[in-house]
């Protein structure tokens, strides 16, 4: 496949509420499909939602802040888990619509939460995780940090699919090790895809000879508010907490679709939840690279040498 049309998401999810957040990520796949994409890509922990509160909440890195507590409750309630009734789900729909799919969720894994980036197909074993590496500043209130087991990428008919997680793009190494990976199309995941944003993930296209699809979520005050209260839980002080967000629009959007030349294929557009759609022409690869090979005739590797280490990081190893 030389051609092909992906999509892009930028709209709200059920604000908290996974099981909602998932029935619409189905229908998103549906629709997107029904309209021609093979890939759809989705923004930063859309199941079920970026935490807000940590960037707009006054309190919520308050010490023992009663509604931080609550909240990181209710999150880790809402989290998916591998394998799973919500995951099985979702890759249910990529297989039924023959579509490939980038999704972002809070995983559970024990008593820890991860950012976590899925890639679905069409394939009965189309199913591949990346943990984000490194949590910001105040996101290491809620996730934990992934290892480099989880850098991986997803082979399509159209090229090979793979990805980063926010602010990894500012992580020298980690483009490195994706570029070594032979990615043709790049799902940069942002919680909205602001000026800075827009800045890396044009970068990496022209430094990976790739595609990037930089996804970013449309979010309102009131969505977030709506969306809590969709789960009917008894919580006043995650909601007060929730309350204390005084932006009406906490996100967005913003997403793109960029070339490997650095242009916009689809160009951002921002409080606007639309789905963003392009065609990509994947010859278009080969003739960049003539000019700019990262991992190729531009690399150095008398020079310079990466070593990355895949094996999954265990507190506890029981020998038998």
């Amino acid at each position: 496949m030389r051609r092909v049309k992906v999509a892009v998401i930028q709209e709200a999810p059920v604000f908290l509420n996974l099981a909602a957040t998932v029935d619409r990520a189905c229908e998103l796949i549906a629709e997107t499909a029904a309209r021609g994409a093979r890939l759809i890509v989705f923004p930063e922990t859309w199941l079920p939602g970026y935490p807000v509160w940590l960037d707009l909440a006054p309190r919520a890195a308050m010490w023992n802040e009663p509604g931080a507590r609550a909240l990181f409750r209710v999150l880790s309630e809402q989290s998916l888990t591998v394998p799973g009734d919500e995951l099985s789900r979702l890759h249910h729909a990529a297989r039924e619509h023959l579509v490939y799919a980038v999704l972002g969720a809070h995983e559970r894994v024990g008593g820890t939460l991860y950012n976590t980036q899925i890639f679905l197909g069409p394939g009965d074993s189309d199913i591949e995780l990346h943990r984000k590496l490194m949590p910001t500043y105040n996101e290491r209130l809620i996730w934990g940090r992934g290892d480099g087991s989880t850098l991986a990428t997803m082979k399509a008919p159209f090229g090979n699919i793979g990805g980063l997680i926010c602010w990894e793009h500012w992580m020298p190494a980690a483009r490195a090790a994706m570029h070594a990976l032979g990615e043709t199309i790049h799902a940069a995941q942002w919680p909205a895809v602001g000026e800075i944003h827009q800045i890396a993930s044009r970068h990496y296209a022209f430094e990976g000879g790739c595609f990037v699809i930089a996804a970013g979520c449309c979010l309102t005050r009131d969505q977030v508010l709506e969306g809590f209260d969709s789960l009917d839980h008894d919580e006043p002080d995650a909601r007060k907490l929730l309350e204390q967000i005084e932006s009406p629009n906490p996100r967005k959007g913003g997403s793109a679709i960029i070339g490997p030349d650095g242009a916009y294929l689809a160009e951002p557009v921002y409080e606007d939840p639309a789905t963003r759609y392009a065609e990509l022409d994947m010859d278009r690869l080969a003739e960049h690279r003539m000019f700019m090979d990262a991992d190729g005739h531009y690399a150095r590797p008398d020079v310079f040498q990466l070593t990355v280490n895949t094996r999954p990081q265990k507190n506890v190893t029981f020998d038998s």
